[in-house]
């Protein structure tokens, strides 16, 4: 069963927050199928950890906006890896290096990628080619 339409609407408008932040690589996975806690996996890098900060804030304020608040956060102090849990959709926010280093999308490679509009995909406008 794919990720429902909530979990969908809830990943654009964290990927359309990360984006207005300059958030880089901002991708969606499908993990609905391989998880049964979440539906999608939201993928953003940030290129230091204060703009990291500032992704992570602008998410929650526009989930917040939507009525969805996170469950758990996990590492947004040290400004490399946070993690935002909002049930349906889970946010990781990298620094580029962590991400690197990481390769989450390679690690969910099986899953299927979501595609976002053009104004939620961060950087240039373009989705992470694998």
């Amino acid at each position: 069963m794919p990720a429902s339409p909530h979990a969908l609407e809830v990943a654009v408008a964290a990927a359309r927050a990360a984006s207005s932040r300059k958030a880089e690589e901002i991708i969606a996975l499908d993990v609905s199928e391989r998880l049964v806690l979440t539906d999608v996996f939201l993928i953003a890098s940030g290129t230091n950890e204060r703009q990291v900060s500032a992704i992570v804030d602008a998410v929650e304020e526009a989930l917040h906006a939507i009525g969805v608040k996170a469950l758990r956060r996990e590492g947004v102090r040290t400004g490399h890896w946070a993690l935002l849990d909002f049930g349906d959709v889970v946010v990781h926010v990298q620094h580029a290096e962590d991400r690197v280093y990481y390769a989450l999308e390679r690690l969910w490679s099986d899953c299927p990628v979501i595609e976002l509009p053009a104004d939620a995909r961060g950087g240039d406008g373009s989705a992470v080619e694998e």
